[in-house]
């Protein structure tokens, strides 16, 4: 099984360093990793390099496009993904790997870090209560930092749609009718708190406009950025 390991960095020369440690030191070894250089103006692809990893570039900024020509670029039968600033824990991949049999798509759970501890449990466990309930009715719910599709299949219903702040969601949710598409609870990642920037309220707020749609962009660029 031939996992490719994409992870989309536009200016992530300080967080790079973590995701790429944590990817390269999982129990089942990606059979590769590719960083996508979404535009960036910092270190973004030296760091990359200095860990010996494949960097495509993307010129069109935002997350929708770098994760779709990281799809394109993966060379693995299976492409996961995690972002610059997150932490996919030892298990990560072999979790994900053990429940792909017959699977289009797996995804697992986020937890912050940075934060205190009654913040870190709530996002764990509340995100957690979330996915089980959205699994229940139906409607997977992947995250960019957490998710592993089969290229294949993704590339039939045209990979990452080019909306910005939940191309992951739709992607999903168009995977689901070739296949199953599979919450695997021990496949934790860990994401760091820049995403709480403009409070618990707003982050909330803009995780159901992600799920749920928000055609006029009320929350416009500052959503795309906190993500």
């Amino acid at each position: 099984m031939r996992i490719s390991v994409v992870i989309p960095a536009h200016n992530e020369e300080d967080y790079l360093p973590g995701a790429l440690k944590a990817v390269l030191g999982q129990t089942l070894p990606p059979f590769e990793v590719v960083v996508v250089d979404n535009a960036s103006s910092d270190r973004t692809r030296e760091v990359a390099e200095a860990f010996g990893v494949r960097v495509v570039y993307c010129a069109r900024k935002g997350v929708a496009h770098a994760r779709q020509a990281g799809l394109l670029a993966a060379r693995g039968e299976w492409v996961a993904m995690t972002d610059a600033d997150s932490l996919p824990t030892p298990t990560w991949l072999q979790a994900l790997a053990q429940h792909a049999p017959g699977a289009v798509a797996l995804y697992g759970p986020l937890r912050f870090y940075g934060v205190s501890p009654w913040e870190a449990a709530f996002s764990e466990w509340g995100y957690r209560a979330f996915l089980n309930l959205m699994a229940l009715l139906g409607r997977p719910n992947l995250a960019g930092a957490n998710l592993m599709v089969l290229k294949e299949a993704a590339l039939k219903v045209g990979g990452f749609p080019e909306v910005e702040a939940r191309e992951d969601v739709l992607l999903g949710w168009r995977l689901k009718a070739l296949g199953p598409v599979r919450y695997v609870p021990g496949a934790l990642v860990l994401t760091s708190a820049r995403r709480l920037k403009g409070g618990w309220g707003r982050f909330l707020l803009r995780q159901a406009r992600n799920l749920l749609g928000d055609p006029r962009g009320y929350f416009g660029e500052a959503g795309e950025k906190e993500r």
